[in-house]
């Protein structure tokens, strides 16, 4: 199965902190109004999960979604959520660590995108493990 989003080592380290000292996470990846179009990390029971968020995987034991509007822009790509060195949104929790989360995106291949095609990502309310979040 092809993965809608997937995770960089170097963020599984900084994802992993971050729950020792807030515990369970999200991200939700931002339409871009105060930091342009960012991956943003909450405490999971910090964030309200709309209807229309689209639910696009797991990364690192933390549920990943992105909003519908903005997955229609995204679609067709993987995004890859990497960390660099700079300041990002006062919002997400990497913030005081001198680091943020950082979206990268690859274009998927014609047999990636039949295959994804098959099993459309649930919106909030469809899906059982958004539900969890």
């Amino acid at each position: 199965m092809v993965d809608r989003v997937q995770v960089t080592p170097a963020a599984v380290v900084l994802i992993e902190k971050l729950q020792a000292s807030h515990g369970p996470l999200l991200f939700h990846q931002s339409g871009g109004c105060c930091d342009g179009s960012a991956p943003m990390c909450y405490p999971r029971g910090e964030f309200r999960v709309g209807a229309q968020d689209v639910f696009l995987g797991t990364i690192a034991d933390t549920p990943f979604y992105i909003g519908a509007a903005q997955f229609e822009y995204w679609r067709h790509t993987q995004l890859i959520i990497d960390v660099v060195k700079g300041r990002g949104s006062g919002f997400s929790l990497e913030a005081p660590e001198g680091v943020r989360f950082l979206t990268r995106s690859r274009v998927f291949s014609d047999d990636e995108t039949e295959e994804l095609g098959q099993t459309p990502p649930p919106l909030h309310g469809d899906a059982g493990e958004a539900d969890a979040a």
